[in-house]
């Protein structure tokens, strides 16, 4: 019993006092998050938006393929139509407590009208906040460059 007190007092403080001074003169890696933000990845899938063409109008056209190709059940839709015959979603809501960030859905839309940008910071205290409509989405979309390489095509007006 007395042997593994010695052991300890001069074997283990010895080294853990080592390891303290080693550190002391590193440089510190901490990052004073809120004011400073790390980069997130390329590849990062966080906060859902839909994109718009350039005259304003959605690209959604509620083909439902996202909602199909959502594993977690995530995405609910219900299309409609305008008076010149063309679809539209008229209810479109994504469960964001339920989604995975998976990026089915972005891979699977045919007219790129939905992607997963870079945001993560959606915290909220209210489970009903975190079910995102279609306004949600299209007025919180980032502006100013989109986190995707978006293939644009030209709207038809028939």
């Amino acid at each position: 019993m007395a042997f593994d007190f010695i052991k300890t007092v001069l074997l283990a403080f010895p080294k853990g006092f080592y390891t303290s001074i080693k550190h002391i003169f590193k440089k510190p890696v901490t990052i004073q998050y809120p004011k400073v933000k790390r980069p997130m990845a390329p590849r990062y899938r966080g906060k859902h938006y839909l994109e718009v063409y350039d005259d304003g109008t959605e690209r959604c056209v509620c083909c439902g393929l996202c909602a199909a190709a959502c594993p977690a059940d995530a995405i609910y839709m219900e299309p409609g139509e305008t008076e010149h015959g063309e679809r539209f979603a008229r209810i479109y809501e994504i469960n964001l407590i339920r989604c995975i960030y998976c990026g089915f859905c972005e891979e699977a839309c045919p007219e790129e009208a939905i992607f997963l940008g870079h945001e993560y910071e959606f915290s909220d205290d209210n489970r009903d906040s975190f079910i995102y409509t279609k306004e949600q989405m299209l007025a919180n979309r980032p502006k100013e460059k989109p986190f995707k390489k978006i293939i644009r095509r030209v709207r038809r007006i028939f």
